[in-house]
């Protein structure tokens, strides 16, 4: 349900009129306005490339509009910077936070403007004043403790301790909790709340609509750069936001087809991946078995930190194995290396993929090339202009992925598209075995629809497909079969017909009674 805009001040904090920005090739805001008053939760949500973060950008003085205002209680006001945003009191939490892990959470509150005493640092009014904004955040922790120390939710408040330490009237919160457990996220939920209760206006992107519903007051939409329609409490609603966001029926983004039923005369499968007795370094004293048959999806479910993602390090070379086999197609590969993965038939689709997917200085058809540079590079290790060429070309229509150019740098894609060229990179091999660590994580339920469709395509063509999710939809509509991780091990497996969001959650959670 959801929240009331019962307390909420009718009159604007903050107005944006007709703000227009373009980067090379790409026209990513056209024109876009909205307003937000005191106390009040505005989601803006949007496809990926919608224009949803360059929009919050301006308003935090990162980047500067090409025409358009923005108005602050009614005073046109200038943000060309984030300093001049800060002082009219609007402040931006990143999705990837902008902390200084290696200083204490006190020296991280107010670096750059700390008190001065006799022309020192005034440590003892820093750690007196910290405890007070981190109170507000419901954060107990001492302000003398180092900000790598904490986990990833505890860092997040810290972060919005930090914008109420400078006074904010505007918090712009971009994916808060992208990365953060079930409790973490409820945690901060509550933050929210307080602090809207409080006159802070909240402006919140986030891609799970179910938090939009749950949280915002009213809801901006924005389609292709430009605004598609606002929705009041009492309308907003799954299909709502849906249809205004990509204007298409996405009824069955999360629904996998079913599979065709095998005949009796083509005998037993035999899996395409095997694994045995595998023990990694994260826990090495559990030991884990499973096996993925030609064509199948399998999930790999749990809460953070139950194991999952170094499991697909694993079976990749980028972790060594402490112990066991891994067999594909029935013979026992020898994995050491990402190289030795690779020649086995397994791609891996990392879940950052800025940081470990993509190079993003680089041009769309040099990073669809990059997995192909040892098996079809020629003398002196030149790859051929003909095959990146023609791979750019074929990847782009095969894959529906949107760029002016293939010469595009990828930093400039969206999130989703992004993805797409992760993917591409890895299906020029032609993988015998995709695992896909967080597939969809970060992008837009259009982009979503896509990527699934692609995996389904993969699936029919006989690749086995492992994939580690957060999402419950997603683990419920894709997999054939779904692992469930419960630290280091796995607690259970269930068929499709067993998959209910109540059975995950009891072998994620370690109860591994009758379900």
């Amino acid at each position: 349900m959801a929240v009331t805009v019962q307390g909420i001040d009718p009159r604007p904090v903050l107005e944006v009129e007709g703000i227009v920005k373009q980067f090379p090739g790409v026209k990513a805001l056209r024109g876009v306005g909205l307003r937000l008053g005191a106390g009040e939760v505005l989601a803006v949500v949007g496809e990926n490339g919608a224009g949803k973060s360059t929009l919050m950008k301006i308003l935090a003085g990162v980047q500067t509009p090409d025409a358009g205002v923005v108005r602050l209680d009614g005073r046109v006001v200038r943000i060309d910077s984030v300093e001049d945003a800060l002082r009219c009191g609007i402040a931006l939490i990143h999705q990837e936070l902008n902390l200084a892990d290696n200083l204490t959470v006190g020296a991280n509150l107010f670096l750059g403007r700390e008190p001065k005493r006799l022309g020192l640092i005034d440590h003892s009014r820093i750690d007196r004043e910290s405890r007070q904004f981190l109170a507000k955040v419901g954060l107990d922790v001492d302000p003398g403790v180092l900000v790598e120390e904490l986990s990833l939710g505890h860092q997040q408040m810290v972060e919005i301790a930090k914008a109420l330490s400078v006074n904010a009237r505007v918090l712009i919160m971009d994916e808060p909790t992208s990365s953060l457990s079930q409790h973490e996220a409820e945690q901060l939920k509550r933050v929210i709340r307080d602090l809207s209760a409080g006159g802070v206006g909240i402006i919140y992107i986030s891609h799970r609509l179910g938090e939009v519903r749950e949280l915002a007051h009213r809801v901006a939409v924005l389609r292709d750069g430009e605004n598609a329609g606002e929705l009041r409490s009492t309308e907003i609603t799954h299909e709502n936001l849906v249809h205004l966001m990509v204007g298409r029926d996405v009824s069955q983004f999360y629904r996998r087809a079913a599979a065709v039923p095998r005949r009796q005369d083509e005998g037993p499968r035999e899996p395409l991946l095997q694994v045995k007795g595998l023990r990694t370094f994260a826990y090495p004293k559990h030991v884990l078995d499973f096996s993925v048959f030609p064509g199948e999806m399998v999930g790999i479910a749990g809460l953070v930190g139950a194991g999952r993602t170094e499991v697909l390090m694993t079976l990749f070379g980028i972790e060594p194995a402490l112990d066991g086999e891994i067999l594909v197609a029935g013979q026992v590969c020898e994995i050491h290396s990402a190289r030795d993965a690779i020649a086995a038939g397994f791609a891996l689709v990392p879940e950052d993929r800025k940081q470990q997917g993509l190079i993003l200085e680089m041009a769309v058809k040099e990073n669809l090339s990059l997995a192909s540079l040892h098996s079809q590079s020629g003398r002196g290790g030149w790859l051929p202009k003909a095959y990146e060429t023609a791979l750019s070309r074929r990847s782009i229509a095969d894959l529906n992925i949107k760029t002016p150019h293939d010469g595009q740098e990828a930093r400039f894609l969206s999130g989703g598209n992004q993805q797409k060229v992760v993917l591409g990179k890895w299906l020029a091999l032609k993988p015998k075995i995709l695992l896909l660590d967080e597939p969809t994580r970060g992008i837009d339920v259009g982009a979503k629809a896509e990527i699934y469709r692609i995996m389904e395509s993969l699936a029919a063509t006989g690749v086995a497909i492992v994939f580690v999710s957060s999402e419950m939809e997603e683990v419920l509509g894709l997999s054939d079969r779904a692992l469930i991780m419960h630290e280091g091990r796995i607690s259970g497996v269930l068929l499709r017909d067993q998959l209910s969001e109540q059975s995950v959650m009891r072998l994620a959670t370690g109860d591994t009674g009758k379900l």
